[in-house]
């Protein structure tokens, strides 16, 4: 005898549901690339549904694009957060690599901002100096990178122009079967870093900024690359390094966070010590003598004060 058919599921059950990868999105749409390498624009199913760049979801077929119905767990998410709104980069990362150069010269307070909020995610930070070729400049960026070659995972000396060849080498080793986000300030060379180890990235861009906002191109789309798709080596291009804010993260928190400073937070006298001002503190101490580097003990107590603040919801 043979067996009943089964019933057609309803529209949006499980059944109807298909596995995609966010690659790109701009406002509330979003470009979602399936397991064969198609990829088709996607809405969002009410602000639950709202996903970034990296995000696993999946997606209902609605005529000649798709509805995101569901956006599988993340591993982590990296973003900012300031008095005004939240920004959110990319998810499920395993890097985040920021750029920065030997000219125009940097920020301090910006880099060391993105490095914590990887810290907070558990990401994996990466420096990476760029235009070794200028000597004299990169030598003073170098010498004021000093603390930061002793945490993380060190910084990475690059010269992109001049010896392209070379850092794509460097690079796709220490990238390999990651997924990274490249940060960077105008002027440090993240578009020439992508089109190095993604060649025809741009045009690429393009032809996603066209399918993303009717045609208009957009520099505020945030944009995955694949460098080996086998191998899953990925890169995630965003923009937005400038004004990163970081009121998501409680002050009491921040010294965790920052790898010179929570190296000697359990030496302090006090449970509870912010180590600003307590007697006993064991951050303090090291501060004096010369182990943690004065610009960075200035960057954590100027955090310390802003994440402090009172919230308004």
């Amino acid at each position: 005898m043979a067996r009943p058919a089964k019933a057609a599921a309803p529209a949006g059950t499980r059944a109807d549901l298909r596995p995609g990868l966010v690659v790109a999105s701009h406002g509330r749409h979003c470009l979602v690339e399936t397991p064969d390498g198609e990829r088709l624009i996607c809405h969002p199913r009410g602000k639950k549904s709202q996903a970034v760049v990296g995000d696993r979801v999946l997606w209902q077929a609605s005529q000649d694009e798709g509805t995101v119905e569901k956006v599988e767990p993340r591993r982590n998410l990296f973003y900012r957060q300031d008095e005004i709104r939240t920004k959110s980069f990319a998810a499920n990362l395993d890097h985040v690599l920021v750029l920065i150069a030997a000219e125009p010269e940097f920020s301090e307070h910006q880099l060391a901002r993105a490095l914590i909020a990887a810290q907070a995610e558990g990401i994996t930070p990466i420096i990476a100096l760029n235009k070794s070729d200028l000597v004299a400049p990169f030598e003073r960026a170098w010498a004021r990178l000093a603390p930061y070659r002793h945490m993380h995972h060190g910084v990475l000396p690059l010269s992109l122009t001049a010896s392209g060849d070379v850092d794509r080498e460097t690079l796709l080793k220490r990238l390999a079967g990651k997924t990274t986000l490249v940060l960077g300030p105008s002027g440090a060379g993240k578009s020439t870093l992508i089109n190095l180890l993604v060649p025809g990235a741009s045009a690429l861009t393009g032809e996603i900024s066209q399918a993303l906002n009717s045609g208009r191109h957009t520099t505020t789309s945030t944009t995955w690359y694949w460098v080996d798709r086998e191998a899953g080596t990925a890169l995630i291009d965003s923009p937005g390094f400038q004004e990163f804010g970081l009121h998501h993260i409680e002050a009491t928190r921040l010294a965790h966070l920052m790898p010179d400073i929570a190296e000697h937070a359990g030496e302090c006298k006090f449970y509870n010590c912010t180590h600003l001002h307590e007697p006993g503190c064991g951050v303090i101490a090291h501060v004096e003598s010369g182990a943690i580097g004065a610009s960075r003990y200035r960057i954590y107590g100027e955090l310390f004060e802003e994440l402090s603040q009172p919230r308004y919801p």
